[in-house]
């Protein structure tokens, strides 16, 4: 008798969800257990550690696979057109958010496993394995997008797609044409009624006043860079952060010890350890290739070490929110609130 079958009819639904499951069939062991296919073996040349490179490049692909199920989640949430700031949905996607960043982390300790795989041991396979290539990970270049690494902002973006299968390559391409995660924060933050018309007119004034006296004189070029963040004329097409959501996400910094703005930080705060993981990861990844090839191409035909070391240096994908960070001062120094601001953003207050 099959698992959803009795005498060669269809089990009611009632029946089908008291039936037993084995472990060994809820994770399909088969499947998994039986994916590992070395191409040293087909080519009767057995290379001991091509075992352990593929189980870790499959692992890297189901990990990918979870950050894009919590990604897309956070994405949903974030997407509502009302999100209480301080409810349990937010609460979801800091918890959500911080996962990825453990997950991420997962990522660059899995390349300490790599690395007990020698120059020689690798080269044992490696070129069997070509033309594949680390390059053709196309649930990775779909995940930089859903988090909002655009188009043109990438390296070397008119190969980037050139090894992908032309359903992987459509994937990706609808990854960047829909509403990223960095989008959504965007439109988040816009959402925020922080000192808005009528609350406190002066308060970014005043603000200004402080940052301007915090500053050395090595320093004072900041104040043209805070009126190209913060301003409405220093809109661009390079930019997804808006100038209003720039203002909301350093108000968030700035006063964070309210407890209605705790949440909102963490979830800033998330995304720039985000940032700083998939950074890890890529330095990490860029210095095993060197330990391992060299100064040799990668076998996919990239430029190796060169290739990735570019990408690492260009793909951060929150870098308008780290550099807000430029922006802040000491706490000592910050405005006084309104007091009905403060009563807002105190245990109980909602705007």
């Amino acid at each position: 008798m099959s698992l959803n079958k009795r005498n060669g009819y269809a089990l009611p639904a009632n029946e089908r969800l008291h039936m037993d499951v084995h472990y060994h069939d809820y994770l399909q062991l088969d499947k998994i257990l039986n994916a590992q296919s070395p191409e040293s073996i087909r080519h009767q040349l057995p290379a001991h550690d091509e075992m352990l490179f593929i189980v870790i490049h499959q692992a890297y692909e189901l990990w990918f696979k979870q950050l894009h199920h919590e990604v897309d989640s956070v994405g949903t949430i974030l997407r509502q057109p009302s999100l209480n700031d301080n409810s349990p949905e937010l609460q979801t996607i800091v918890h959500r958010l911080s996962r990825c960043v453990t997950i991420l982390r997962v990522l660059v300790h899995q390349v300490d496993i790599m690395e007990t795989m020698t120059p020689m041991d690798f080269l044992d396979f490696r070129d069997m394995l070509r033309p594949a290539s680390g390059f053709q990970s196309w649930q990775f270049k779909e995940l930089e997008a859903k988090l909002g690494l655009k188009f043109d902002m990438r390296h070397g973006k008119e190969y980037y797609t050139s090894q992908l299968k032309q359903e992987h390559i459509a994937v990706i391409k609808a990854a960047e044409t829909a509403e990223s995660l960095l989008q959504s924060v965007n439109n988040w933050l816009e959402r925020m009624p922080f000192l808005k018309e009528g609350a406190d007119a002066g308060f970014w004034e005043r603000y200004i006043d402080s940052y301007r006296s915090s500053l050395a004189e090595a320093e004072r070029n900041n104040l043209a860079a805070f009126e190209q963040v913060f301003g409405e004329a220093g809109m661009n097409e390079e930019r997804t952060l808006s100038p209003a959501a720039c203002r909301a996400a350093l108000f968030i910094m700035l006063y964070r010890g309210y407890p209605l703005l705790q949440l909102p930080f963490q979830l800033l705060n998330c995304l720039l350890e985000i940032d700083e993981q998939l950074s890890a990861w890529r330095h990490r990844h860029m210095n095993m290739v060197h330990r391992m090839i060299g100064m040799r191409i990668g076998t996919g035909g990239s430029t190796g070490k060169e290739y990735l070391k570019a990408a690492a240096d260009k793909h951060y994908i929150f870098k308008e929110i780290a550099q807000l960070n430029s922006f802040l001062i000491e706490r000592r120094k910050l405005p006084l609130l309104p007091a009905e601001v403060e009563r807002q953003l105190g245990f109980g207050g909602e705007w």
